[in-house]
């Protein structure tokens, strides 16, 4: 299994951020927690290798100190 890719593969980041703040605009805490939860079971779906989605586990649960860069990219400072 080749390693997650973690540099942006976004064609256009800026567009993507838009469209996810404008799904969480106006919605109390726990509708935007269950709109994340069932994006994140979506994309784990489309993925679907069991090995690459705890590989992404490992990597989102690595907890570092904010460097106050809170759109930081996944990965960043790798």
């Amino acid at each position: 299994m080749p390693p997650l890719e973690l540099d942006p593969q976004f064609a256009d980041a800026d567009r993507f951020y838009a469209a996810l703040a404008d799904v969480h605009r106006d919605c109390d805490e726990e509708t935007s927690r269950q709109i994340n939860a069932r994006l994140i079971l979506i994309l784990a779906n489309q993925i679907g290798d069991q090995d690459t989605l705890e590989e992404a586990l490992r990597i989102a649960a690595e907890i570092k100190p904010s460097s106050g860069a809170a759109g930081e990219a996944p990965g960043g400072g790798r």
